[in-house]
């Protein structure tokens, strides 16, 4: 009758020591971004806010710095507002 009562002991704490592992692991990073800053700054250049504004802010929100500019460019930013409004939108809000 030992041996159950130990068995289960054996499985209750591994179970719990993996839960706690997991538990305790870090979550996958989250890209810093702030789009509204993106699309604020391409409103601040005498473009209107469309969806194509804030598609090319969300490439500069993954990384894509160049895709988010040649998005922007081709939505009207011209090229200086465009990288950096490109570079707010990598950026951590605030």
């Amino acid at each position: 009758m030992r041996r159950p009562i130990r068995t289960a002991g054996v499985l209750t704490g591994l179970i719990l020591t993996l839960g706690g592992i997991v538990a305790a692991a870090p979550t996958a990073p989250t890209a810093p971004a702030d789009i509204p800053a993106c699309t604020q700054m391409a409103a601040q250049a005498g473009t209107q806010t469309t969806e194509a504004v804030t598609a090319a802010c969300r490439r500069g929100v993954v990384g894509d710095l160049q895709g988010c500019v040649s998005g922007l460019t081709e939505a009207g930013v011209p090229g200086g507002a465009a990288n950096g409004a490109c570079r707010l939108a990598a950026s951590e809000p605030r």
